[in-house]
């Protein structure tokens, strides 16, 4: 195991080397998990924070993007408050590129801890349940090469830690039919997550300024403006 990896149990999307095939159903069940448990709804409160006050055009990086199921929804969602959200997707797994791409998003490969973008290179960036990938350490250096990246703030999404989540998701993914590796790594994902003020010490430990809001599917958010944020 990586030092910068989570030392509580692994998911099969740590592993660069994770089959295509399994890849792309994991991303499957990731997704329909995101629309039905407050994934994507919890990026796009985030997102919407950070919008108040702007209309136009303006670009956001997804790390982690999988599938390319949040880049797609928070773009929709911004149209209905007249902004354009121009998505770039950015995953370590080539299998999830080309779904994004066969969805029309532009994407890069490559892994968050190499980031290939110049300071200011976006507006936004967004980070859906990556963070509890990474120990404690690692997950500061990613949050600290996160914030040059963007013009106008990040937003941070995860899962908060607790036993009724990871029952539940445990229980909803038997139903739903999810792949038998989804569902233990549903758990593994709940297990490795954060209590509120576990993720605000992050976020400060990085030296962001950012408010974690609890929101409904045991997400917690955190929204982090740029200190140099242009209007």
């Amino acid at each position: 195991m990586s030092a910068v990896t989570s030392p509580i149990g692994s998911e099969v999307l740590d592993e660069p080397s994770c089959p295509p095939d399994l890849v792309r159903a994991t991303l499957s069940d990731i997704a329909r998990a995101n629309m039905l448990f407050g994934g994507r709804a919890a990026v796009w409160f985030g997102v919407k924070r950070l919008l108040t006050g702007r209309r136009g055009r303006l670009t956001v990086l997804d790390i982690g993007a999988g599938g390319g199921d949040i880049a797609l929804f928070v773009a929709r969602q911004a149209r209905k408050l007249g902004t354009t959200l121009e998505p770039l997707a950015l995953d370590r797994h080539p299998a999830a590129a080309v779904l994004c791409r066969q969805r029309g998003l532009p994407t890069v490969v490559a892994d968050a801890c190499a980031l290939p973008l110049s300071p200011g290179s976006v507006d936004i960036v967004v980070a859906s349940q990556v963070l509890h990938h990474f120990s404690r350490d690692g997950a500061i250096e990613l949050l600290r090469a996160f914030a040059p990246l963007a013009r106008v703030g990040i937003v941070i999404a995860d899962l908060r830690r607790a036993p009724a989540a990871a029952m539940g998701i445990w229980l909803a993914s038997l139903a739903l039919g999810f792949h038998p590796i989804t569902r233990r790594d549903g758990v593994t994902s709940v297990r490795r997550g954060f209590a509120p003020n576990e993720l605000a010490d992050l976020m400060a430990a990085a030296g962001l300024d950012a408010t974690v809001h609890r929101r409904p599917g045991y997400r917690l958010v955190a929204a982090s403006r740029a200190p140099y944020a242009h209007s």
